[in-house]
């Protein structure tokens, strides 16, 4: 039996085919429109794979993942309008004849795929975020997936923001200068009047970028105590990781005693080993433990 995982995006979803060792067989990449032609298009792809016994879905935000709810398996109030309060997993079940449906946020589905296949594999406890156009977060705690009255919005942590060296008032809609806010990519589009990928690596953005992110990661590891933190993301192509890491153990001033941070953080703070395809991996995973 074959496994489905589709991660969904805001400008496409990712469909593909996979087995219980995370190979990939077939894949197809859909661009995001509305539910119903988005729907239609990843049901045409596995009707071309009716061995598929379960699918797994990574998907953006908000979800309802309270199995008691009546709107368990909805994407809630995303800021795409036209998902809003789509019922995306029984939409998935319906279009594609599949029963088995699993479903976790975007973040947790990457870090699921990394916690089976890659740089968090063998660890119980990790945080997996990623810095793209927005900022998310997900990962596990004592071998189980983040979630609890919600899932985790890590993105929208508060940090210090000094006003008088970056009057920047943050790019959030729902709280400006929040964690996103100051440090997606869509922050420093909108600070710099330029992508990111397009500024050298002496710009002061990314000085800016490595002090937010730091206080992030020390909050996120006082809080926490994650066995490892996962980094994915576009904006972290422009970052000097080593900087990154410097600045995270400076914000901890010597407080946490601990190999992992004095003489480890090279493999504390890390890359993803399975890069873009961590969250249709994570999917995959999902669909693992349905079966």
């Amino acid at each position: 039996m074959q496994l489905g995982g589709i991660e969904t995006g805001g400008t496409k979803f990712v469909c593909a085919v996979g087995t219980e060792a995370g190979e990939i067989v077939a894949r197809k990449s859909i661009p995001t429109e509305s539910p119903a032609k988005t729907i239609a298009a990843v049901a045409e792809f596995f009707r071309e794979h009716p061995d598929v016994g379960a699918i797994g879905i990574a998907a953006f935000g908000p979800v309802d993942l309270a199995p008691a709810s009546p709107t368990y398996g909805y994407i809630t109030m995303t800021p795409k309008v036209a998902w809003r309060n789509f019922d995306i997993v029984n939409a998935v079940r319906k279009a594609t004849g599949v029963e088995r449906i699993a479903i976790d946020t975007d973040v947790n589905g990457a870090a699921y795929g990394e916690h089976r296949w890659g740089a968090a594999r063998g660890l119980e406890t990790f945080l997996y975020l990623t810095v793209g156009t927005g900022i998310g977060g997900g990962g596990m705690a004592n071998g189980r997936l983040l979630h609890g009255l919600a899932h985790p919005e890590m993105g929208h942590i508060r940090i210090p923001h000094d006003l008088i060296r970056d009057p920047f008032p943050g790019s959030c809609p729902s709280h400006r200068d929040c964690l996103e806010g100051l440090a997606s990519g869509e922050a420093i589009r909108q600070r710099w009047n330029i992508a990111g990928e397009f500024l050298p690596p002496e710009h002061p953005a990314w000085a800016l970028e490595v002090e937010y992110l730091s206080l992030a990661l020390a909050n996120f590891t006082l809080t926490l105590s994650p066995e490892r933190i996962v980094i994915g993301g576009n904006v972290m192509r422009g970052l000097d990781w080593t900087i990154l890491r410097e600045g995270m153990r400076l914000v901890l001033s010597g407080y946490l005693q601990i190999p992992a941070i004095l003489e480890q953080m090279d493999t504390f703070i890390v890359p993803p080993v399975l890069g873009g395809d961590a969250g249709v991996l994570g999917a995959i995973a999902l669909a693992s433990d349905a079966v």
